[in-house]
Order: C-alpha cells, then structure tokens, then sequence
C-alpha cells in the first residue's frame, strides 16, 4: 500500500461506485465521495507511480462536505470508519437519494454518448414501481431511505467461523451490527448466523415470506487421478450437488398475481419489487412503441434470451393472450424445467435449455422461411448477465430480423457497447428508462426498446 497522502477536489462521478479526482494531471479514482467535495485520500493504487496513468485511493476524511452528503445508511461504512472496516454493497449509502438517482443517470448518459455513441439519447430514470391493489391502495412501495429491500443476500464464513460481508474491495469478512439493505426477516437471520465451514452463506426471502437459509461451503475438489493423457493426468471430475441441497428447494414468487416457481438457489431479482417493476415497464415499453400499437401478434414467433424461469416470457404472453408463440432459452436447465412450468398456460410457449449465443447461430443457420417470417413479426427480450450479451448474439438476434428488441441492462457499459451494435444492424432506439433497483449502491438497471428502421449499414 502506498503512504502518499493527498488532498483532492472531485469533480465526477465513473461507472463501477468510484469518483474521480485530478493530482497533478492523473486522474484518482476513489469511493466514498460525492462530485464537489474536497476529501483526504490515500493512494493504495499507484503501480509505477511515474507511468501510471491513473491511481486508486480510499477517503479518510471529508475536508469540505457535499450538500448531498448524509449519514450513511449503514453505519460501519460511514467514511469515520477506518476504510479497511468499511462493508462493501452499499457504496451511494452516503448520499441523499434523489442525488443518487442524478448520478446513476449521468453515468449511464456518459456510457451511452461514450461507447453506445447515442449523444441524444432520452434517459429517465425512476424508483421501483410500487405495487397497487385493484381498489387503488398501495400495497407494497420503495421505503424513504431506500432501505429493506433486498430478498436475497450472500455473506462468508472464514477458516475461524467468522459469518458477514467482504469489507468493501476485499475478500476479508468483517462482523457487521445490522444489514440495512435486507428485508426485516432477512436481516434478523442473518443475524442469527453463526460458526460454519468456510465458503458462502446465501439468504432467500420468497413471496411467502420465510427465510431459507443456504450454506454453500467451499467444495474441497478430489486429487487429479487416473491415466495421463498426453504426459498429463485426467482432470478430477466436478463433484456433483446432492439432490438434498437446500438451493434446490422449489419456492414461489408472485408477480401481479401471476406465481412463478423457482430453485432457492436459482436467479431471481433481489429488490422485493423488481420482478413487478421491470415486467410493468416491458409491458409500457412494448405497448408504446410504434411497431406495437396493434398490440403483439400472438401468431408472431416471440424469443425471450436469457429467459431465466420465464418472467418476461410470461409478460408477452400476457400481451399476446393464450396463443402467443414464445420460446423461452435459457442455459441453466433446471431454470428452463421451472420456465416450462411456469408458461403451461400458453399453448405455444416453450423453454428450452441451450447457451443463448449456440441457439442463437443455429436459428440463424436453419430457420425456414415461414419461421423467419413470423420472427420478423415478433418481440425479442434480452435479459443478458451484467456482461452483455455480446457482437455475436446482437449481430444473430438482428440478423433474424425481428420488428421489435427490448434489452433489460444491468450494467450502462455493456448496454451501451450492444446497442451501438443493433444501429449498426439497422436498429434504432427510442427512450431508455432505467430503474433504481438497488438503491444506496451504484447499479442501475435500464430497459431500452429497439425498432427496425432500415437494413444495417
């Protein structure tokens, strides 16, 4: 670690939680400030201090506060705590929320002028949707604070039997007094925790509000064994989960009404109201554009990528009506017997278990001409790991030539670097609207809607 301390002025906001200052012409990138603050910084990062071209820091101390500065949501993150003490996962809980929501939207505009090359774009970007009952009353809302709202939580047992988060850019587990971002009933277990083998602890928090408690210990893999191949010996084989594993346990989830079986351990999004945020606006997004003012052709042939245990399949279904063709492709193969299930009520939705990029190249390889035809009619929904979903699987999905393309984003950059991809591909987009369904942290998820306006370039 580098000693060198420094004083410096931040003047912006980077992807990733961190915050930009400038000595002597190199940029510094630090947390746990706001854009207008002067803070004490010490260098942790600088590598060839004379070659570099940017360093890291930790904030020590505030020398002249931002307006929008409060006291963190989590207490031990508070930047009074020495940094090396400081839990990680809440890196905005610093600062007013509204301002958050400023920040988050600026750097996704900075991703989308910088990578999408989209400089006009309109970007709004609004708290999760609050859940209203047929007479009107709100039933469930984003709490004032942007606090309790996570359903499911990981945290880490280490070699002495020590249970709580990573400090924050580590792989150090610190003990924490409370988890603020949990959900009452998850915090209260989380508590509770104690001893364990050494590996990860996940908490989950399904719609009928209990608690299970998932231990997923580091697995010791056997020796290497068995004949050499090529001067090398075989590779051990994985060992295989046990059919007991608490992570399989099916559990339900309600969306609107509509209930969805999923593994514990499987995907599902961690805000208590994103599954109902993000299907709500989809449906808007689809409803409002041009190409589906008629509404979804249920006889179009409709794709939902990375379809997990089928909530967006189930939101085109519910657009098209109970002949809607929707096929569901998701790579985690209990994921797709839970989506078979949890689509049965349309007759011409399916699920099917393959790598979205392989399924993909192989539609675009051997689709007849009547299949193309109705894809060309059709609704494509990405909803890609924070990754992306990459040149190969746009340029196939554009290449089937669907009228319409939603991309769900969990990350401003791999958005943006994608949806340069579809205008090359003869894609156009309208508004993005993003969603803050991880308050008091630094990820925003945006939801952007693709027409076909002309054959790509």
């Amino acid at each position: 670690m580098d000693d060198r301390l420094l004083d410096l002025d931040i003047t912006d906001v980077a992807h990733g939680g961190v915050f930009v200052g400038r000595h002597e012409g190199r940029v510094v990138f630090v947390p746990d400030a706001i854009p207008g603050e002067r803070v004490r910084v010490r260098v942790t990062d600088a590598g060839d201090a004379a070659s570099k071209s940017f360093w890291r820091g930790e904030v020590l101390e505030v020398l002249d506060a931002s307006p929008h500065r409060r006291p963190h949501v989590w207490r031990q993150a508070d930047v009074d705590v020495p940094p090396e003490d400081r839990p990680g996962g809440a890196d905005f809980g610093h600062i007013e929320l509204e301002h958050q929501r400023t920040l988050k939207t600026r750097v996704l505009r900075d991703a989308l002028e910088r990578i999408g090359r989209m400089p006009d774009t309109a970007v709004t970007l609004e708290p999760a949707t609050p859940i209203v009952s047929p007479e009107g009353e709100v039933v469930a809302a984003e709490t004032q604070d942007g606090t309790a709202w996570r359903t499911r939580v990981s945290l880490h047992v280490d070699a002495e039997g020590r249970v709580g988060p990573y400090a924050a850019r580590s792989h150090r587990i610190i003990p924490v007094e409370d988890h603020p971002l949990a959900t009452p009933a998850i915090e209260r277990a989380a508590l509770r925790l104690a001893g364990g083998r050494p590996g990860r602890i996940d908490l989950v928090q399904p719609s009928d509000g209990r608690v299970r408690v998932i231990p997923r210990p580091e697995i010791e893999r056997p020796r290497r064994q068995g004949p050499r191949r090529g001067g090398r010996r075989a590779p051990a084989p994985k060992p295989q989960p046990s059919k007991d594993d608490p992570a399989f346990e099916t559990v339900v989830e309600s969306v609107d009404g509509r209930d969805f079986r999923v593994d514990a351990g499987g995907f599902w999004q961690v805000h208590r109201l994103a599954a109902h945020s993000l299907s709500s606006l989809v449906s808007a997004q689809l409803r409002a554009a041009p190409a589906e003012s008629d509404g979804i052709d249920p006889d179009a042939w409709h794709l939902d990528l990375y379809g997990g245990v089928g909530l967006f399949a189930a939101t085109l279904g519910d657009l098209g009506g109970e002949g809607t063709r929707v096929t569901s492709i998701e790579s985690d193969p209990r994921a797709t017997d839970h989506a078979g299930e949890n689509l049965a009520e349309w007759v011409g939705a399916r699920a099917e278990t393959d790598r979205v990029d392989r399924w993909i190249a192989r539609l675009g390889d051997e689709a007849s001409v009547a299949q193309r035809e109705r894809l060309s009619r059709g609704v494509v929904i990405l909803d890609p790991p924070r990754s992306g979903a990459g040149r190969a699987v746009v340029e196939g999905v554009a290449t089937l030539a669907p009228r319409t393309v939603v991309y769900v984003a969990c990350d401003p950059v791999a958005l943006a670097r994608d949806l340069a991809t579809f205008r090359e591909r003869g894609y156009e987009t309208g508004s993005i609207a993003a969603l803050d369904l991880f308050p008091n942290s630094h990820h925003v998820e945006a939801v952007a809607t693709l027409t076909r306006a002309h054959e790509p370039r």
